[in-house]
């Protein structure tokens, strides 16, 4: 479990492949529900289950509606939404079972709860040979946010255990007092990411893993590998542009690394712990270590990061995309360039 957790390197120990999962958390009335609306209205195709409390507090479009059980309902555009009635493991099943073929799961805290044993639902109980929790989203309320809650346990664990914070309303509060919420969210956890949003309104590759082709769903194979490995380059190709457009219109770029030769563990160890700017909010990719032979695939939310163990499907290559802000591209080119083993 350490390596899922930690933001130290720890080795080839990583857990099973599984189902990607996004714990969203955050006050009442901080824009969870706003966000989960974002995503549901934004998945270019992928099927995304959504577990919440309530299915009233989504108020979910009805026009999206396609059908309603007792504690489901099915949207038009793929996605599923299931209530949470008293156990998260049993609601993690009934959408598995419902729809096995599901690419992406959300899971929407109570306003005033400790995302730690929703987040260890998924890394100590049966539910870790099925999904892989890849990373606590935070939506603050900066207009309505006191630096009082900051006593509150909850609310200090929200912050505490959260990768990416979403410092949301951004625009109904002056500068001086968005700095002033970064400053005391920083001193709860320092150099945690913070996004300023209105009305939630973030780049879904941000914060889910999927969308790019460094997503292992759309990780494309070598174009010189065997003939027989039949995948749709131009669709890869096309979600990949539509992102970067949709990055950009956001003020977010995207770096993307390739190299045939693999990397040293050591000098990949140093790269994330002591190297990777405050400004790169997510990285993944696969990635080809010269002690190992296995294929790695490696996701990077916030300071949490999980590498994975996968068999190669073709020639041994490591690729990474980085995504963040005012990103020195020179810099991180080269500092990964140094990441390459001498001895290959």
């Amino acid at each position: 479990m350490q390596s899922v957790v930690s933001s130290k390197f720890t080795g080839m120990d990583a857990p099973k492949q599984g189902l990607p999962v996004t714990i969203i958390t955050g006050f009442l009335g901080s824009g969870k529900t706003t966000l989960l609306n974002h995503i549901l209205n934004n998945q270019q195709g992928l099927k995304t289950a959504v577990l919440v409390n309530e299915f009233g507090e989504i108020g979910i479009d009805n026009e999206l509606i396609v059908s309603t059980e007792e504690n489901m309902v099915a949207l038009s555009n793929g996605c599923i939404c299931c209530t949470i009635n008293n156990d998260l493991v049993d609601a993690v099943y009934q959408v598995l079972e419902r729809q096995p073929n599901i690419d992406y799961l959300v899971v929407e805290t109570t306003g005033l709860a400790d995302p730690l044993p929703v987040a260890l639902t998924f890394l100590g109980t049966e539910l870790r040979d099925l999904t892989r929790l890849d990373s606590i989203i935070t939506v603050v309320d900066a207009a309505n946010y006191s630096l009082d809650l900051f006593n509150s346990q909850a609310a200090y664990s929200q912050i505490a255990y959260g990768d990416i914070i979403i410092l949301n309303k951004a625009d109904l509060v002056d500068e001086a007092a968005l700095n002033d919420l970064e400053r005391k969210i920083n001193e709860v956890k320092e150099g945690v990411r913070i996004i300023r949003t209105e009305r939630s309104q973030v780049p879904l590759p941000l914060i889910l893993s999927v969308g790019l082709c460094t997503s292992d769903k759309y990780f494309h194979v070598d174009k010189h590998d065997h003939d027989d490995h039949h995948h749709d380059h131009s669709q890869c190709e096309q979600d990949h542009d539509h992102h970067s457009h949709h990055l950009e219109n956001d003020g977010f770029t995207s770096i993307s690394f390739q190299s045939d030769k693999p990397f040293a563990i050591r000098k990949f160890q140093n790269f994330l712990d002591n190297q990777l700017p405050a400004n790169i909010f997510r990285a993944k990719g696969i990635i080809w270590f010269e002690e190992s032979r296995s294929r790695h695939i490696f996701h990077l939310c916030g300071k949490r990061f999980t590498i994975e163990d996968d068999e190669w499907k073709g020639t041994p290559k490591t690729q990474l995309v980085l995504i963040g802000q005012d990103l020195d591209r020179d810099t991180l080119m080269t500092q990964l360039e140094n990441c390459v083993s001498v001895s290959s």
